[in-house]
């Protein structure tokens, strides 16, 4: 017992012992700074500023950016633009998937391989029939007011409306002899237009080329997207006057009629016209006379 006495005492008196630090000139041995230490002083004063410099470096890594420098801490700034970037990624999946299914339907009108949509059309609307005998067609004023007003632009409209078209106005694209008539059982959704090799081929109304190219069946190959799902399609020009992506006006010359691609017999323009998806007889929009 009084072994570990002395011994606790031994340990005691070297922590409290006092030493001298003194900072002297090596040149004169002048004394220019001295300091009292003990153990006990040394050891709580740098544990007081090991905790401080722990202390300071939580506090600079919980709140400055330093923090994302330090490993397994994340970046603030990468987090926002993985969310950016993950909304901008399912935005272009929503297009990308819209695009497909356009290409798709380009695809379809050039290759011509749809069927028929005006199979079961009185079908699928036949519960929506009106019996015309329960329903009262006297027009009222404001539809006879109506009526004269529009049949006075319509007489001085520099169009004319084709039979059956009621509100569309489209520009002849080509004037010639129809060769071939528009036959929808033989998939046959176009009218061949004979005319003179280099006419021009114009635009049947305001739109955008959407495609512009050249195919080994139908040559020189222009597609317009007009307004309201309308798209014209010209096939077995002689050259293309328009690039995908351009702006037309109608009337303007977008291609000329040549006999180009295998599917031809001789200079004419295969004339299309889709609405909504749907083929319909341009003859009945259009007089190629």
């Amino acid at each position: 017992m009084a072994k570990k006495e002395r011994k606790r005492k031994e340990i005691k008196r070297k922590l409290l012992h006092k030493y001298r630090l003194v900072i002297l000139n090596e040149s004169t041995f002048e004394e220019k700074l001295s300091f009292k230490l003990s153990r006990l002083n040394v050891f709580v004063t740098g544990s007081l500023v090991i905790i401080g410099l722990i202390g300071l470096t939580t506090l600079l890594i919980a709140f400055t950016p330093l923090r994302e420098y330090i490993p397994g801490y994340s970046s603030t700034r990468l987090k926002r633009q993985a969310t950016e970037l993950t909304y901008k990624t399912d935005s272009l999946v929503t297009v990308l998937n819209y695009t497909n299914r356009y290409l798709d339907n380009i695809r379809l009108v050039l290759k011509g391989d749809i069927e028929n949509s005006e199979i079961n059309r009185d079908s699928l609307f036949e519960q929506f029939k009106l019996d015309p005998s329960t329903v009262d067609l006297t027009p009222i004023r404001e539809d006879s007011l109506l009526r004269a007003q529009v049949a006075l632009e319509d007489k001085y409209n520099l169009f004319e409306r084709a039979p059956g078209s009621k509100s569309l106005i489209l520009f002849t694209p080509v004037s010639g002899t129809v060769s071939q008539e528009y036959d929808a059982e033989k998939k046959h959704f176009a009218v061949d237009v004979v005319a003179a090799k280099d006419a021009p081929v114009k635009a049947v109304a305001d739109g955008m080329v959407i495609f512009a190219e050249w195919t080994s069946e139908t040559g020189y190959v222009i597609i317009l997207e007009h307004k309201e799902g309308l798209i014209s399609v010209y096939k077995h020009n002689g050259s293309l006057n328009k690039a995908q992506g351009d702006i037309v006006r109608i009337g303007e010359v977008i291609a000329s009629v040549g006999n180009t691609g295998e599917l031809t017999t001789g200079p004419h323009l295969h004339f299309e016209l889709w609405n909504n998806g749907s083929p319909v007889n341009p003859k009945d929009y259009i007089d190629f006379k």
